[in-house]
């Protein structure tokens, strides 16, 4: 018999435990949550798509192609647009 209440008070204090645990863990998740709020962390663009076009910064004004740099940007207009006259923002590229 008391074999059998041993038994039974480690199963409930096992799961009493683990419960705590678990409370506990969803405490640090809410806390962690709200300092990762606080810092700013969630207003990163999260996809490459996202990233890829917060860099596009140029934009050709005839085509309206983007492009990342000024030099590439230079190059694109003289290759493609060479009868229109070069932007004044390139002209000292």
């Amino acid at each position: 018999m008391d074999d059998q209440k041993s038994n039974f008070q480690n199963k409930t204090h096992s799961l009493s435990s683990n419960l705590q645990n678990q409370m506990a863990r969803g405490h640090q998740k809410e806390l962690a949550r709200q300092r990762n709020e606080k810092n700013g962390a969630g207003n990163k663009p999260t996809t490459q798509k996202g990233t890829a076009a917060a860099g596009l910064t140029y934009q050709c004004p005839v085509c309206k192609s983007q492009m990342g740099d000024p030099k590439t940007y230079k190059q694109h207009f003289e290759s493609k647009h060479p009868k229109n006259e070069l932007p004044a923002e390139l002209k000292d590229v």
